[in-house]
């Protein structure tokens, strides 16, 4: 049986939850109020876990799907099957891929920074291409650890670029210079991963 305690005190919850939800609206909409600049973003998704070019791609997609005009660049998995790359060249999107593959399947690095810079050309290319609203350079932050592509030269490129030109950025351990020329930053952990427990990499989920 509910008594008169019971709704005071169910009241009373009511109207502390209102007033917290309030102040939470209060200070997002003050973000959004102080958030008026419109410019190109670039973007980060960095870390040793899964998702990083998977997301990069949503966002891709993101943008096709609002009329914008989008490209890829691709490096490191150049001689994969791509599940996005399928759908997304069939939406417009101009993809341009490394085709060495893995660097450490071909063990060669003359062949491997010769078509890291082939890859990287056709990037800076589009890094100054106007009609380009949203780039994605897919695991360029390898180019740039294993020195196949001068960090300054990238950095040079990045900050040249169109104004409203959004640019996304896919790898593990991105340099400190380009973290810090970034807007955005995400860094993904892993917390487990099938392939460890002797699960393979599979068609339609994984690539």
């Amino acid at each position: 049986m509910t008594t008169a305690n019971d709704n005071d005190q169910a009241q009373l919850k009511a109207e502390r939850h209102r007033a917290r939800q309030q102040k939470l609206k209060a200070g997002v909409d003050a973000k959004v109020a102080a958030a008026q600049d419109e410019k190109g973003i670039l973007l980060v998704l960095t870390g040793n876990g899964k998702g990083k070019s998977t997301s990069g791609f949503g966002t891709v997609a993101r943008a096709v799907g609002h009329g914008k005009k989008a490209a890829v660049v691709q490096f490191i998995k150049g001689t994969w099957e791509c599940g996005e790359r399928n759908l997304l060249e069939g939406a417009g999107v101009e993809f341009h891929v490394m085709g060495t593959g893995f660097t450490w399947e071909t063990q060669d690095k003359e062949k491997d920074t010769a078509a890291a810079e082939l890859a990287w050309e056709a990037a800076e290319a589009l890094l100054q291409d106007e009609s380009i609203d949203c780039l994605m350079l897919d695991e360029l932050t390898y180019m740039v650890s294993y020195h196949y592509l001068d960090v300054e030269r990238v950095l040079s490129a990045l900050k040249n670029r169109p104004p409203m030109q959004h640019v996304i950025i896919t790898g593990r351990a991105c340099h400190r210079a380009i973290i810090e020329l970034a807007d955005t930053v995400s860094e993904v952990q892993p917390i487990k991963h099938a392939f460890e427990a002797g699960i393979k990499a599979q068609q339609g989920f994984d690539y």
